[in-house]
């Protein structure tokens, strides 16, 4: 697919949540005038208007703690500088706490169109331990007011597998947020990533136990697909045609541009990274890279990425291998992972929650 999509990393945070590994720094103003001015030269810099560019993304970090002026200066020269579609999905991530209607309504004068809104809980006393800065009213508060505002494709991000989370607080969260005007939900499980705050026993141990992970996945499960949100990748549900298009390019290995501290992309066929330093970011004509993979998307990685989706992956894509997997799918339909329809494998949502395991006795 001969189309382009633009990850914009936002590095500011107003408090860095407990569980959280991606690159952040405190915000501030000054700073960000800099940063924003970084953006714009090396979205010059990468310009390309050969292709359709038809999804850009705001990630964080908080990009929220933009202000309207700095989202649109970025996605003015994203105009100048890329061939953008008549139907680009331009995606933001919103902290509750970083927004009100006022400011909710120039964000979308400025051409951002679907929003995906870090809820997490609503329930207060797992928000506190996530070391959320927002309530569950202000974080239901937000998602009205952005409908109001003119958001019409509103995603939320829920996490599960809290310690003591029990089957009636995970139907509460899921009942308050799929009742809100919504269209899509990400739903993470909680993991204690390495040199987070959470990365030492007293939270590891607090955690659930692998088979209370499994019914409460599930469950999840279950409950969304109920309210109309399929699940369409491990993590994500969504109603029909609402599905996240800027995160299905790295799903189905697609081209995407990184731009920021910590960004990656993925582009002519190299992978590579821009190093997690802001102020290098910044000080830099433009933003200095590593190449992490000299030819990504073989087939190993495209199977695996292609196995995250519900939709799986087509054997026909893949024929030198075909036959190697073809041995090996009735094991993994009678244990109840896998669907097979002749032409696509894809994972059940049981398959889904020992993905890793399923996929590397698939393509290995």
């Amino acid at each position: 697919m001969d189309t382009l999509g633009i990850y914009i990393h936002v590095p500011f945070c107003v408090k860095k949540c407990s569980y959280c590994d991606f690159y952040s720094v405190s915000y501030e103003k000054d700073v960000s005038e800099k940063y924003v001015d970084a953006v714009i030269r090396n979205l010059r810099y990468y310009s390309d208007k050969k292709r359709i560019t038809d999804t850009v993304y705001f990630g964080g970090g908080t990009p929220s703690l933009l202000s309207a002026r700095q989202i649109k200066l970025i996605l003015d020269e994203i105009n100048n500088s890329f061939n953008l579609s008549a139907d680009t999905e331009i995606t933001l991530e919103t902290n509750p706490n970083t927004v009100d209607f006022e400011k909710l309504c120039e964000l979308r004068k400025t051409g951002i169109n679907r929003l995906s809104v870090g809820v997490q809980s609503m329930i207060d006393s797992e928000l506190a331990f996530l070391g959320r800065i927002q309530t569950a009213e202000r974080a239901e508060k937000t998602v009205y007011e952005a409908y109001k505002a003119g958001f019409e494709n509103i995603s939320c991000d829920v996490m599960i597998a809290l310690p003591e989370q029990s089957a009636e607080s995970l139907q509460y969260t899921l009942d308050r947020v799929t009742d809100m005007p919504i269209k899509h939900v990400s739903a993470y499980i909680l993991k204690t990533e390495q040199g987070t705050p959470f990365d030492c026993d007293e939270i590891k141990n607090s955690l659930p136990d692998d088979d209370t992970v499994a019914e409460i996945y599930l469950e999840m499960v279950r409950i969304l697909e109920s309210k109309g949100f399929e699940q369409y990748e491990v993590s994500n549900f969504a109603e029909k045609g609402f599905e996240s298009r800027h995160n299905c390019r790295y799903w189905k290995c697609y081209d995407y541009i990184g731009i920021g501290p910590s960004a990656h992309s993925c582009n002519n066929g190299k992978r590579f990274a821009v190093g997690r330093n802001l102020h290098g970011f910044i000080d830099s004509d433009i933003q200095k890279i590593e190449i992490t993979d000299e030819n990504p998307c073989g087939f190993e990685e495209y199977a695996m990425l292609r196995l995250r989706l519900k939709e799986g992956l087509d054997l026909e894509s893949v024929p030198e291998q075909r036959d190697m997997i073809i041995k090996k799918i009735p094991a993994l339909i009678k244990s109840g992972y896998i669907n097979y329809d002749g032409k696509y494998i894809s994972l059940t949502p049981k398959g889904f929650l020992m993905s890793n395991a399923v996929i590397e006795y698939l393509i290995f």
